[in-house]
């Protein structure tokens, strides 16, 4: 598949975000990581960087959706604790695979951003909205209650993104593997 310079430019955004955090990352230098043609930034993103990184957000939240769908439908016998499992390996195998440099583009961006008035900071909600939507709909069809489901959903991705930020500054998996376990009875329950 050919991607546009476009579609590289949000890509390469994600990725340096996720090391760099969405202040430290240059637009030069996602030109530069995506391969675009240097004037080409301008006319994709008129609305500057703020843009890009608002739709970098929106484009990982989408991905991380999705990885939360893959789940049931690969399952045979889905539960809520083997989503969560599910959601926490991914994670191990991106470090295990890349090292613990990257971690999840929406929350080094709300790190660097939230309560500094950037227009990313809407992008950042709608994007961990639609992450949440995801598991919620994912508990739900596995007959968890909605009210429950979204309350389970709140807790899984804000349990998740610290086992991240956990493991990146250990530099080891351990803690994505505690929090699956010691949630399990509670997800399940």
């Amino acid at each position: 598949m050919t991607y546009t310079p476009r579609e590289r430019m949000v890509y390469s955004a994600v990725q340096l975000v996720r090391a760099r955090g969405a202040t430290g990352t240059g637009v030069r230098d996602v030109i530069e990581a995506a391969g675009a043609p240097r004037g080409s930034f301008q006319h994709y993103f008129p609305g500057g960087k703020d843009q890009l990184v608002g739709e970098a957000v929106l484009w990982a939240a989408d991905y991380a959706a999705e990885r939360v769908r893959d789940y049931r439908r690969g399952a045979r016998n889905p539960t809520p604790s083997g989503l969560f499992t599910h959601m926490a390996k991914l994670w191990k195998q991106d470090f295990t695979e890349r090292g613990y440099e990257r971690g999840c583009p929406l929350m080094a961006a709300a790190a660097d951003l939230v309560g500094t008035g950037s227009a990313v900071t809407t992008k950042l909600r709608e994007g961990v909205e639609r992450w949440e939507v995801a598991v919620t709909e994912e508990l739900t069809a596995m007959d968890v209650p909605a009210r429950r489901a979204r309350r389970l959903a709140t807790l899984m991705v804000s349990t998740l993104e610290g086992a991240i930020m956990a493991s990146r500054l250990r530099g080891d998996a351990g803690p994505l593997t505690t929090v699956a376990a010691e949630l399990a009875p509670l997800l399940d329950n």
